[in-house]
């Protein structure tokens, strides 16, 4: 029949699967070089990685005879929807080697029928795409041929591929027939869009849901690709294309083949960071070591540097999200990643253990909201930096359940300091909390805070300093976020949280207050000294300018 040609139902779309021995360049009759996608697809069952459920229905199904009439095969892009429809119609039209075998789960691949079938030229296996022929005529031409019986195969089988592009009308046409097909024809189905699948449709046909394949299951396959293909490649950098291939292996071997090309030498994962744009993990570990710290400064330097380096904010802000869920997993006892490095790991460990779950949960939805807002802003570098600002200032905001107590008792909410900052960085800078109001001040005017401690010198009044307590009366009106600063800087220097809180209660004087009162008292002292006073009866018009007391000025 004339609408069994190739060029009508779409065969010939695809060349040759049957992987191709390497033939060096300029010699004759050398073959095109075809991507990996292509020269790797599966060939037979075992070779089909990620799928075991499946497989192992439809071989017990071949092995009982209970095979259906049409099979619809659904998951995301670079599952293996079209490569296992093939398979099943090797499987089923098989011969064996010797010509006398019949439908199997492991067909020979040597015998006519699977070799048409991997070179996508036999005649009755029809491959239609769904997306150029999706109207009533098409079908039409389908429910005419289902008619007539194989010519040379076991069964006449129907590869529609993206078959939810069909229009409602062509799916109507097709019911009765899928419902009630002759014996030698088998249907097969793949979309990547199975809710756009009429329900009637579905009822009439198996459905395998294929799953997305593990990053360690891809990251082994694309290991034993670069082996054959004779390319280094480093482990770190095959977890980092199974990774960016989200459960794909089309897509993981399209990263991979152009990476082979990228690098001279191998695949490095340096090389593919910078191929696919992602954030170097250890650089997402430092800037979030930041953001805790509260170090507004660094981590706007840093997200330029990794700007300029030509990762995409949305990439940066990924790589948070990731490093948050890390550190969640870690928390509770998660499965480890194979794709983490020790050092990552042991990074994860440590925020785990000093972060509660309160601050992990805040700090997910700040970064997913910031994820949301990079991907919709006209200036995402922008909307970057303003989300991490965010999270610098909001992290620290006070627990609510310690804020609805203090609203309760009629007390001021104590701020409270920020999560901690990046394993291995902070800890050693980590500080031993003074142990007086004035060692206090010293200590921030020693640490980089000095106006801090300039305000606390001149306008704080200590009612109780107790480490880490620290209740003051403000001698003049302070910024609101007084407080919150001041913890947010002692727990960035001491590692410790610190309860901060402005109180009305008697308090001692400020410190500058107490200078002036020793140094009015040393005046008093100077003046009512025998000398002095018998200068002064001497010069009645005389004035203290300046005086010396155990080789200290004063003025």
């Amino acid at each position: 029949m004339a609408s069994e040609s190739p060029d009508t139902f779409g065969l010939g779309l695809d060349e040759p699967t049957q992987p191709a021995k390497p033939v060096p360049s300029g010699v004759e009759g050398a073959q095109p070089y075809r991507v990996l996608a292509r020269k790797y697809r599966p060939q037979s069952f075992d070779e089909l990685i990620g799928q075991d459920a499946m497989v192992r229905t439809l071989g017990n199904a071949i092995r009982r005879d209970r095979l259906a009439h049409a099979f619809l095969l659904t998951g995301v892009r670079g599952v293996g929807k079209t490569s296992t429809a093939r398979l099943i119609a090797k499987a089923l039209n098989c011969i064996g080697p010797d010509g006398a075998g019949g439908p199997t789960i492991s067909p020979c691949g040597v015998c006519e029928p699977c070799v048409a079938i991997a070179e996508g030229r036999h005649i009755d296996v029809v491959e239609m795409d769904a997306a150029s022929n999706t109207g009533v005529d098409d079908v039409r031409e389908i429910i005419e041929a289902v008619r007539y019986a194989a010519v040379s195969a076991r069964y006449k089988v129907y590869i529609i591929d993206e078959v939810h592009m069909l229009s409602k009308n062509a799916f109507n046409a097709l019911l009765k027939t899928l419902e009630e097909p002759p014996p030698h024809v088998k249907f097969l189905f793949a979309t990547t869009e199975v809710n756009k699948v009429p329900v009637t449709v579905l009822s009439r046909c198996q459905r395998f849901d294929l799953r997305r394949i593990s990053a360690e299951q891809l990251a082994a396959h694309f290991a034993a690709v670069a082996k054959q293909e004779g390319v280094e490649a480093e482990p770190e950098a095959l977890a980092l294309i199974a990774r960016a291939a989200e459960g794909s292996a089309r897509d993981g071997l399209s990263i991979l083949d152009q990476a082979i090309a990228h690098g001279a030498d191998g695949v490095t994962a340096d090389q593919v960071r910078a191929m696919i744009g992602l954030s170097d993990r250890g650089a997402t570990r430092n800037l979030l070591g930041l953001l805790l710290a509260g170090d507004a400064p660094g981590a706007l330097a840093m997200v330029k540097e990794q700007y300029d380096l030509g990762v995409e904010p949305a990439a940066l802000l990924r790589g948070l999200l990731e490093s948050v869920h890390g550190i969640t997993r870690a928390k509770v006892g998660g499965s480890i990643d194979p794709a983490q490095s020790h050092e990552e790991r042991e990074a994860y460990s440590d925020w785990a253990s000093r972060l509660n779950y309160a601050l992990i949960h805040r700090l997910w939805q700040l970064f997913l909201k910031g994820l949301s807002e990079v991907q919709t802003a006209a200036m995402p570098l922008e909307a970057a930096e303003m989300a991490l600002l965010r999270v610098i200032h909001a992290s620290e905001m006070p627990d609510p359940g310690a804020l609805i107590e203090k609203l309760g008792s009629g007390r001021a909410a104590p701020a409270t300091s920020r999560p901690p900052e990046a394993p291995g960085e902070g800890q050693s800078a980590m500080l031993k909390a003074p142990g007086t109001f004035a060692k206090l001040v010293e200590f921030l005017a020693a640490n980089g805070k000095p106006h801090l401690a300039q305000m606390l010198h001149d306008f704080v009044g200590v009612v109780r300093y107790e480490p880490p307590t620290f209740v003051f009366r403000p001698v003049k009106p302070l910024a609101g976020d007084f407080s919150r600063d001041l913890a947010t800087s002692l727990k960035a220097l001491t590692g410790t949280n610190w309860a901060v809180e402005a109180s009305e209660d008697a308090a001692e004087p400020t410190l500058l207050e107490q200078e002036k009162g020793e140094a009015e008292a040393l005046r008093q002292s100077v003046l009512a000294s025998p000398m002095v006073k018998a200068a002064f009866e001497a010069f009645p018009d005389a004035e203290l300018a300046d005086y010396t007391v155990n080789d200290q000025r004063s003025a």
